[in-house]
């Protein structure tokens, strides 16, 4: 027994005095004295509030034994009974003190040991001197409730516990001399007041090394938190952040303009957008090369964020050589009268540029300005397009010059008029294609899909650009009947000759809001024998596609039919997380910009790299595109990445040469087997 107890005594010393201790599966050198202190610092309220609540609690159980005093020792309880009354009041009276006067909570704590100790001994004093001997020597076995109090139901420091306990026990076994019981007695006395001594002070030491345990884990934790959350700001303003001219890039701009647009609806606190470009500066990177480009652009940036700054006006970095300017503005003289003054600015930085088209010998900026006007059904990709149509104007004009946008002006002159009207006969002059552009699966190397694009000619015999006649065709409604032509087309020319496993398929969100759309999707794979689950549709993340119930459950129903949904883009828009959060999507697909920066960058591998993990850890299948030579394909194969789409995999071309392809593919597998 004794040299067990050497043995636990020893290893309290380690834990507190030195040596070491263990914390989960590592081990560490034992607290210095500034963790110690730290570890005080960090639990003293909830220890004040435990030693307050814990002796308000002791006291009147104290004062109960009242009860068994008048049982057991009934000629000396006008005594003990006095005596126990003035010490619980006399020890709550000092906490009460201490506590309001915010006494740390080792003070307070060594008042309750205090309170324990003299509540033992100024009762056993008096109780020595009754008559009844028998009954006292059982009744000095609740003697072992005080040593129990100190180590178990206080949360007491160990050294103060262990010396609380030590005096209770000591004053005990001084007991043992007053009565002179027989040694049987006064062995079993002592070995039932030292056994509970060693067990509830070993609790005791475990305890409170389960308390530093806590507060080390909870410390660590608050570490690792802080960490995560500077790692998550680092990344949040590299990802808002231009690399180049390290102003805001296009995904800032787009979370400003959400904020002003929300102020807008709610306040009807106009502003400005201003879209400045920089003329012919394709010519002038060519020329001057990619470095000097890059100087100019600088060079632009730093003296547009000049001119803006004493309006606090947004300036950010909206694409290649345009820039984005947002301030609260609500009149149109006065957004144009700042953009007039960008287009002087620019100018007066004389920057050489020999190879302009117009013989102008420096370089100069176009700029594009909208204010927000009461207007049906407004939205907040309108103010970019306004803004934008009004850019268009402004290069159209002979550019080094700036336009407000006029609502009465048609896009393009009468371009936007021509193409709805052909839009009208596309059909059925059959000037619509589609043209598919292969996905490679990395796992098996095999072309296991391919996405159908829609290409549109003019009656001339050229062609007009997607980006051209899809938005238009979304205005007036044609992207409806377009769109069961692609569904139906696709179906045909792939699925049901099984050219390939699966194909995808962009969707407006002018369809999905069709009511009819599913039941009529339903009837093109009924039409064409083809499964719904070979087919994907894709939503278009930079679109603002609301987020109605009626969309979620024409999306529901498609789902039901085996329909696919990848969401295309990511990262473009200010809505993709909000789309992952609602909607499970079977693929999300990577937008080639950061791919593309990803290669000369480790910044931007670093933010790609923490886009894939957050898509995989949302259990979605990932696609990067834009894969354009080895080195992307090697940096894509390198995040494990599902599959990958671009020139380098295979550009979008007609279904023949296509077939072709995977004719030619089929006959060299079979001559090298």
């Amino acid at each position: 027994m004794r040299s067990w107890l050497t043995r636990v005594m020893m290893s309290m010393r380690r834990l507190w005095g030195g040596g070491d201790f263990e914390q989960g599966d590592a081990r560490r050198s034992s607290p210095p004295t500034g963790l110690r202190a730290l570890y005080k610092d960090y639990s003293n309220e909830a220890r004040r509030a435990l030693a307050r609540s814990g002796l308000w609690l002791a006291v009147p159980v104290y004062l109960l034994f009242v009860v068994t005093d008048l049982i057991f020792i009934p000629d000396v309880s006008h005594v003990t009974i006095p005596a126990r009354f003035f010490i619980g009041g006399v020890s709550l009276l000092v906490l009460e003190i201490q506590f309001s006067l915010q006494r740390r909570a080792g003070e307070l704590e060594a008042t309750c040991a205090a309170a324990v100790v003299f509540g033992c001994i100024v009762w056993l004093v008096p109780a020595l001197g009754t008559f009844h001997a028998e009954a006292f020597s059982y009744y000095a076995a609740y003697g072992a409730i005080f040593m129990m109090g100190v180590n178990l139901f206080f949360s007491l420091e160990f050294g103060l516990a262990i010396a609380s306990s030590g005096l209770i026990f000591v004053s005990f076994l001084l007991s043992l001399i007053v009565f002179h019981y027989s040694p049987a007695y006064c062995l079993a006395f002592t070995t039932f007041y030292l056994c509970c001594f060693v067990f509830t002070s070993y609790v005791n030491w475990k305890l409170n090394k389960e308390r530093f345990n806590v507060f080390l884990n909870a410390r660590e934790a608050e570490l690792q938190q802080r960490q995560a959350t500077e790692r998550g700001e680092a990344l949040l303003r590299l990802s808002i952040t231009d690399s180049l001219t390290g102003m805001e890039n296009r995904r800032a701009a787009d979370i400003r303009l959400k904020q002003f647009w929300d102020r807008w609806r709610e306040e009807r606190a106009g502003f400005a957008v201003l879209l400045v470009d920089v003329d012919f500066f394709k010519k002038y990177n060519d020329y001057y090369g990619h470095q000097e480009g890059d100087h100019c652009l600088v060079t632009v940036a730093n003296a547009l964020a000049d001119i803006v700054a004493p309006l606090g006006a947004t300036v950010g970095r909206y694409g290649g050589e345009e820039f984005i300017v947002i301030l609260d503005v609500e009149h149109g003289a006065d957004a144009l009268g700042l953009a007039e003054a960008i287009c002087r600015g620019i100018e007066a930085l004389d920057i050489v540029h020999a190879q302009r088209l117009d013989g102008f010998p420096h370089v100069t900026v176009s700029v594009g300005a909208t204010v927000t006007r009461e207007i049906a059904s407004a939205k907040l990709e309108n103010v970019i397009n306004e803004a934008d149509r009004a850019l268009y104007s402004a290069k159209a004009s002979g550019r080094n010059c700036a336009r407000l946008f006029d609502p009465n002006e048609l896009p393009g002159g009468d371009a936007s008029e021509n193409i709805a009207a052909i839009l009208k006969i596309a059909l059925p002059q059959n000037l619509v294609s589609l043209v598919y552009q292969p996905i490679q699966y990395l796992e098996t190397g095999e072309i296991g899909a391919y996405e159908a694009l829609m290409r549109m000619q003019l009656l001339d015999g050229s062609s007009s650009p997607p980006s051209v006649f899809i938005p238009i065709a979304e205005r007036t409604g044609a992207i409806i009947d377009l769109g069961y032509w692609a569904i139906r087309t696709a179906c045909r020319e792939l699925l049901s000759r099984d050219v390939v496993e699966t194909v995808s398929i962009n969707v407006s969100p002018i369809q999905l809001r069709a009511p009819t759309f599913a039941a009529q999707v339903a009837a093109i794979l009924a039409e064409t024998g083809v499964s719904g689950h070979r087919v994907a549709f894709e939503i278009t993340e930079g679109v603002d596609l609301e987020i109605r119930p009626d969309v979620l459950s024409g999306i529901h129903d498609l789902k039901k039919l085996g329909i696919k949904f990848w969401l295309d883009d990511f990262g473009t828009g200010f809505a993709g997380l909000s789309w992952l959060r609602l909607m499970e999507f079977e693929t999300v697909k990577i937008d080639k910009s950061f791919l593309h920066d990803a290669v000369n960058s480790t910044s931007a591998r670093v933010l790609l790299e923490d886009i894939v993990d957050l898509v995989r850890n949302r259990g979605h299948k990932i696609l990067i595109e834009g894969v354009e030579d080895d080195e992307q394909l090697d940096l894509v194969k390198s995040f494990g990445i599902d599959a990958v789409q671009g020139y380098h995999i295979g550009r979008p071309a007609p279904l023949l040469k296509h077939s072709m392809a995977m004719i030619a593919g089929r006959r060299r597998r079979q001559l090298s087997a």
